[in-house]
């Protein structure tokens, strides 16, 4: 088992980007929608770029935001799951069963009910469909930085994201299809869906798998994490920027008279957020799990993949839907909500079992 140290933590830091990526998201939104208003025949030229439903532009973009992240993920680390099953088991059971069929219910309940005077019927599908997309996608990328704020165990943390990436491969697609289409009526094409899965996931992850193994044989462990992916980092967050001011280009018309629809779509992800997070949680304090597997435990089930929710939402609905503009309010509400729960975790460290400690 890791040893965990038990004097206090050196002082953690995120990068620019990071830390500020409700600011830059912010930006972008107005970029884009000023973009879209202003220019609104070569936005329209961009949006018609597509392929099989897949716009071209958003794909390259989202490849280079996806394919970095992938580069983190070690699959030969998913041998170790035997190491704390608990915590794991914990994680998928949240990830899985709580996460998406708990968010159907939230969109549900909240979109076709509680806001539907001031949205419509139409926007009320469409919102479900983004928030379930949203939620059926677990996080990958951003859990190591959470992890790391929290002191969580890297090595395990790891174990989680390889194992939520290759579950996803096989259970994003039909998730989707039966709780959008039991929840909102809308008409999933199942063959759009896996294009997107193979898209957006199977390619940027086999590339990355690839170019994993060939650069740890070819220049070693310590330069391929030292050296060669803190210099994709920026251009991951620049691309992820970029897709999100055509996103607002292309949205220009429908959202400069609903910003009253962001806050609305907000609120059931925030409750999804902090329920999850407190039941995971709760959950590794009742089972005795340790605290370095606790907390990152606790994110990877609170947070998601936005990267992916956004594309696909977009393959599926468009980029000036709906579907979309709920994923991408997810992308803005998950910095500062994270934050949150990364602060709570902190001060709650000494109610897990005190770390092992070995010579």
């Amino acid at each position: 088992m890791n040893t965990i140290a038990t004097t206090a933590a050196a002082p953690k830091h995120m990068s620019l980007f990071d830390r500020y990526l409700t600011v830059w998201v912010a930006l972008c939104m107005g970029i884009g929608v000023a973009l879209g208003k202003l220019l609104p025949e070569p936005v329209a030229a961009i949006r018609g770029m597509e392929v099989s439903h897949i716009n071209l532009p958003i794909a390259a973009l989202i490849w280079l935001m996806i394919t970095p992240m992938m580069l983190k993920v070690d699959f030969g680390a998913v041998a170790d799951v035997g190491r704390n099953p608990k915590g794991l088991l914990v994680t998928l059971f949240v990830n899985w069963l709580v996460k998406p069929f708990g968010m159907a219910l939230l969109g549900w309940l909240f979109f076709k009910h509680l806001f539907l005077p001031w949205i419509g019927p139409e926007m009320a599908d469409q919102y479900t469909a983004g928030v379930i997309i949203l939620a059926a996608a677990p996080c990958t990328a951003m859990v190591f930085v959470w992890s790391y704020l929290t002191d969580g165990d890297p090595a395990y943390t790891l174990v989680q994201v390889a194992v939520n990436d290759l579950i996803m491969l096989g259970l994003f697609a039909p998730i989707v299809k039966f709780l959008v289409a039991g929840t909102s009526g809308l008409d999933v094409p199942f063959d759009v869906l896996l294009w997107s899965v193979v898209v957006f996931i199977v390619i940027p992850l086999t590339a990355g798998v690839l170019t994993r193994n060939g650069l740890l044989r070819s220049k070693g462990k310590a330069w391929f994490e030292q050296a060669f992916l803190p210099r994709l980092h920026p251009i991951a967050i620049s691309a992820l920027l970029l897709t999100l001011v055509l996103i607002f280009a292309f949205q220009a018309d429908n959202i400069t008279g609903r910003w009253l629809h962001v806050g609305l779509i907000a609120i059931p992800i925030l409750i999804q957020v902090y329920f999850n997070s407190s039941l995971v949680y709760g959950l590794m304090k009742l089972f005795k799990v340790n605290y370095a597997v606790a907390a990152p435990g606790a994110l990877i089930g609170a947070s998601n993949f936005f990267e992916l929710a956004v594309a696909t939402a977009i393959a599926l609905f468009g980029p000036e839907s709906g579907a979309a503009l709920a994923t991408v309010v997810g992308v803005l509400v998950e910095v500062p909500v994270m934050l949150s729960v990364c602060a709570v975790c902190n001060r709650t460290r000494h109610w897990f079992p005190p770390p092992v400690k070995t010579a």
